[in-house]
């Protein structure tokens, strides 16, 4: 379990001053060779295991928020900041190339990038098959008349995600529905960035966007070289985090991508 955080007085200040999540917003994209993590989903596959690069960033990013920067793993409730116990990733990925489907890796930091990938991999598949999902939140709402919609999406945000209450007839679990940060892969529709927006309703102080890999040149030793690289571009809740936590995330984040075994073990 990680450790637990006072709510600081400019904390206090923040969620005072910025309405959740429309005003304190705070935008960045960053670019990380990608070599690395083509070459280890290309040695799974020899392997006979699929691994993505949707795979290899969750593992990151979980890893990330848990060990490195914790106190983005926060949301808040009643004018404090919340500490999370652990980084569930809520992923939005394209469903046959066409919709969009989306569902929670919970407790990805324990999770190996295998593990990660046979997760999403069981989950694709129920939501290919039509099996039918425990949380459907948006079936349940848009069965609403016009009128009330809005107010009811008011009172389940407040209710539940502000106040912490359950509500067991809009099939909301308790704990956390949309995790604790969110990824889409963008890149499979051809967009290089792409900047996310913070659903409300959600309390997420993070959703990031992974842009398709391109071969660019770069400088490494004094050289310019070709790579592939991957961007990936993050839209921040300011009242969670700013620049210095951002910073040290990416940094955190990009350690682990440029050595992705060593997210297929169990650890840091």
């Amino acid at each position: 379990m990680v450790n637990k955080y006072k709510t600081s007085p400019w904390r206090k200040t923040a969620i005072a001053i910025y309405k959740p999540p429309r005003d304190g917003k705070v935008y960045g994209t960053y670019e990380v060779d990608a070599t690395a993590m083509l070459d280890f989903i290309q040695k799974k596959k020899e392997q006979g295991i699929r691994i993505t690069v949707t795979n290899v960033v969750t593992s990151a990013i979980a890893r990330a928020m848990y060990h490195d920067v914790p106190e983005m793993n926060c949301f808040v409730r009643r004018g404090k900041l919340i500490q999370r116990d652990h980084v569930g990733v809520f992923l939005a990925v394209a469903r046959k190339g066409k919709s969009v489907t989306g569902f929670v890796i919970p407790k990805a930091e324990t999770m190996t990038v295998t593990e990660i990938a046979e997760y999403q991999k069981k989950k694709l598949d129920n939501a290919y098959n039509k099996t039918k999902n425990k949380f459907n939140i948006a079936g349940s709402i848009g069965k609403i008349p016009w009128p009330f919609r809005g107010l009811v999406v008011k009172f389940i945000k407040w209710w539940v995600f502000d106040q912490g209450f359950y509500l067991p007839f809009f099939k909301i679990p308790r704990n956390e529905p949309f995790g604790s940060i969110s990824l889409s892969n963008i890149g499979v529709f051809g967009l290089p960035i792409g900047y996310l927006a913070l659903w409300p309703i959600a309390n997420l102080p993070v959703a990031l966007a992974m842009g398709i890999i391109q071969e660019k040149p770069v400088v490494i030793n004094g050289e310019i070289v070709i790579r592939p690289m991957l961007p990936v571009s993050g839209t921040f809740d300011h009242r969670i985090t700013e620049a210095d936590k951002i910073g040290f995330f990416k940094d955190a984040v990009e350690k682990r991508l440029l050595d992705p075994e060593s997210l297929d073990r169990p650890g840091k």
